[in-house]
């Protein structure tokens, strides 16, 4: 029970008036998110599909490396939380070397929500890999996938494997028996059908709320109050505000892929059994047998690190690796822990490799 100190005259504890004070000074700048500046790294369209877009990357430094990188983003959220300066993971890997391309799956509309991971593999993740494979010169090419881009990669990777020299996963959901995070349990009871019969697309007002669902506090009022107290940090203030844009930027989800997404992938559990259909073909992922970086966050509250390891005993590629950081989901991809640790290693392996 709270002493006589600890209340104000109108009996409040002291701590939450400091609670609340402390979140009201971020709220100015949360009204202005459409002003915030990402700062991202140069670079040029170099493939347009409809609305999707394939960016290659710009340095006043040649290549080092023979072997391109292609960056496979979700299709929940932007792909610009991976270029967030001065956390940009885009950046570290042109840094060190690499030429680099990230594709960019656009904002869906309702003209594509029919369209299945099969169309999105063929229409658009082919035709990116074709292009990096011509302009860099290259016979193959490293496929880096995060989070659903990852799981997209090792399907597109054990359909295509001629095509590519390496692979490289960040968190991604592989056996999702093993996924014990709230997204993981929720999606278990999902009546996909209904969601999508009647909605078509998924909104972003519906992933937004589901997400700040699977940690309530933390990502309503206590990472405001986080900020808060660090307020006078101009660099900390401006990296909280460029993640909080993107978050609320978020891409509507295509109803097709979300439907097979949850059923076939979560449900099912049939990408882990070797039983997934893609465009008529079943996935074996014993076919990946080139080089395989999988990275997992051990904090993850999306996807449970041991869904994502699955993938390394599902392989048979005799370069197998896995590294695992004491960081969550996003800090795999836009921290100041990232920057220091998680690149850097992934540099190392991609340079031994290309």
């Amino acid at each position: 029970m709270a002493t006589v100190q600890e209340l104000d005259p109108f009996n409040i504890p002291l701590k939450m008036i400091d609670f609340y004070t402390g979140i009201s000074k971020i709220f100015p700048a949360l009204s202005s998110l459409n002003e915030v500046t990402i700062e991202a790294t140069p670079h040029e369209i170099v493939l347009q599909v409809g609305k999707v877009r394939l960016l290659r990357y710009t340095s006043s430094n040649l290549p080092k490396h023979k072997v391109p990188v292609l960056v496979v983003y979700a299709l929940i959220n932007r792909p610009y939380i991976l270029d967030m300066q001065s956390k940009s993971m885009i950046k570290s890997i042109l840094d060190a070397g690499f030429d680099v391309y990230l594709l960019d799956w656009g904002m869906p509309d309702v003209d594509e929500s029919t369209l299945t991971i099969h169309d999105y593999l063929r229409l658009y993740l082919d035709k990116c890999v074709d292009t990096v494979r011509i302009m860099s010169k290259s016979e193959k090419v490293t496929l880096f996938g995060y989070c659903m881009g990852g799981t997209f990669s090792a399907i597109y990777t054990a359909q295509n494997q001629e095509k590519i020299k390496n692979l490289v996963t960040l968190a991604p959901p592989i056996d999702c028996s093993k996924d014990t995070t709230v997204f993981g349990s929720i999606s278990k009871f999902l009546d996909a059908d209904l969601i999508v019969d009647t909605l078509g697309n998924i909104p972003p007002i519906l992933q937004y709320l589901f997400f700040m669902m699977l940690k309530p506090f933390k990502h309503f009022l206590g990472k405001y109050y986080d900020v808060s107290q660090r307020i006078s940090d101009d660099v900390y203030v401006k990296d909280f505000l460029r993640v909080e844009k993107w978050l609320w930027d978020t891409a509507p989800l295509p109803g097709e892929v979300f439907r097979q997404w949850i059923k076939e992938i979560y449900q099912k559990n049939l990408l882990a059994e070797n039983k997934l259909q893609i465009g008529g073909q079943v996935i074996n992922l014993q076919k990946i047998n080139v080089p395989l970086l999988n990275i997992v966050a051990e904090y993850d509250h999306l996807v449970t690190p041991e869904s994502s390891l699955a993938l390394n005993g599902f392989v048979s590629s005799n370069d197998n690796t896995k590294m695992s950081f004491a960081t969550g989901h996003v800090g795999l991809c836009a921290s100041a822990f990232a920057q220091k640790d998680v690149w850097p290693k992934i540099a190392k392996w991609l340079e031994e490799r290309s």
